[in-house]
């Protein structure tokens, strides 16, 4: 039998999940059902069932859920019991603010090695990082066997980058550069265009500021 293959939206939304039970276990909350989890943070009780539903039976009948069980078993699906070396590529502005966001460590997620081909930059410390030459890449993840990365160079050389990367055995990739990286299939590339999330940010204010002209007027002629 094949095995079920998750929807990536599921996936997704497992991270949201977590982040609600750790919410709510700091309020002090012991359970929670899937409606009452679905009114607090905005959710779909029946989404949560089914997401939850793909990994195994976790609710107990007429209670709901006990916090910190799921919250553990979110935990291990997601791969979060482990501590996850992370190499950066690319020590411009975003990379530098990368190293010294905290909240990638306190998740599991350590930027331990950065890499990039300006001279000038090879040798810094950032943070306790050592920005290396992008010349040792392969060797140097290859050695440490490093699985995911973080992509925030130009998009001109983004892709050789993405390479480099794939051939160093890298199978997760974070890329902050605005161009599609083509990978074989094995290897996970999430992008984060923050050009296109401002962009979808400015569409939904533009639609909101027109429309409140309209509502007002409405109510005017009545």
């Amino acid at each position: 039998m094949k095995p079920v293959k998750i929807p990536e939206k599921t996936v997704t939304r497992l991270s949201i999940y977590l982040r609600c039970l750790e919410e709510l276990e700091a309020d002090g909350v012991g359970s929670v059902s899937s409606k009452q989890l679905a009114e607090r943070f905005g959710l779909n009780a029946a989404q949560v069932r089914k997401d939850l539903a793909y990994f195994g039976q976790f609710g107990v009948r007429g209670l709901g859920y006990y916090i910190a069980e799921l919250k553990h078993n979110l935990e291990r699906i997601l791969g979060l019991k482990q501590d996850w070396e992370v190499a950066l590529v690319g020590v411009g502005n975003l990379g530098s603010a990368l190293i010294a966001y905290k909240g990638f460590q306190a998740r599991g997620f350590r930027i331990s090695m950065a890499f990039d081909a300006d001279p000038a930059k090879v040798g810094q410390h950032i943070d306790g990082v050592v920005v290396m030459d992008a010349a040792k890449l392969v060797p140097t993840l290859r050695k440490k066997k490093v699985k995911i990365a973080v992509v925030a160079v130009p998009s001109a050389v983004a892709q050789s980058v993405a390479d480099l990367l794939v051939e160093a055995g890298v199978t997760a990739i974070l890329n902050f550069a605005p161009a599609q990286l083509a990978v074989p299939e094995g290897v996970k590339v999430q992008n984060v265009d923050l050009s296109v999330l401002l962009k979808t940010l400015s569409y939904h204010t533009v639609r909101t500021t027109c429309a409140t002209p309209r509502r007002v007027e409405a109510r005017t002629s009545a």
